[in-house]
């Protein structure tokens, strides 16, 4: 199971949608149900479970597609294992630009700023805005992501939790690419991974 998000502008009815990992028809009807445009689709990170439904969507829609740079060569790899469990994921198509840090996306009246924070990947960002994060698989409730796959490193990867996702509001909504959503306050006081490094 893996977090997708549609963030709608309520001034345009248009959309970004962060993070298709794979059911490309279910978040196309989602999307039709709510007579939404789609302008983007905007990644966290490289790995298959959190892209498999970009090309499709994409086709779909038109929207333009973005992730870090420092992410490229993860696209094309950990499709095929994915695709034993889910035959609809697909490679992700060339992106149409690259997201870096404090970039800010607009869309409508949605409006997300870019926090690089690697370690999980190279190019790993979170999605700020309005008092909601998108963690990816940087930040879980109770928990972080794995850096022991090729291009992690566990302690970039706590450094950029610790410098740049604990300095947001308490009341911030943290919305993770996988599990429950969770809140900085929370975070702060109750996850384990964290705890050390905020004594």
């Amino acid at each position: 199971m893996e977090n997708t998000y549609i963030l709608v502008s309520e001034k345009t009815s248009e959309c970004v949608i962060i993070d298709p990992g794979g059911e490309a028809e279910r978040i196309l009807e989602e999307v039709a149900s709510m007579g939404l445009t789609v302008k983007t689709i905007l990644n966290t990170h490289g790995h298959g479970d959190h892209n498999g439904a970009v090309a499709a969507v994409k086709e779909a829609t038109g929207a333009t597609y973005a992730i870090h740079e420092r992410d490229i060569g993860l696209l094309k790899n950990g499709i095929q294992w994915l695709a034993q469990m889910m035959p609809d994921v697909r490679p992700p198509p060339e992106p149409d630009w690259y997201v870096k840090n404090d970039d800010l996306i607009e869309v409508g009246d949605v409006k997300l700023r870019v926090i690089e924070t690697p370690g999980h990947t190279p190019g790993g960002v979170c999605y700020y805005g309005d008092g909601i994060l998108f963690t990816g698989d940087t930040l879980f409730q109770g928990s972080i992501g794995r850096f022991d796959m090729p291009g992690g490193d566990g302690r970039i990867l706590l450094h950029g939790i610790l410098t740049r996702l604990m300095v947001l509001p308490v009341d911030t909504k943290v919305y993770p690419g996988h599990g429950p959503e969770s809140t900085i306050a929370r975070e702060k006081l109750t996850n384990p991974f964290l705890l050390r490094g905020l004594v």
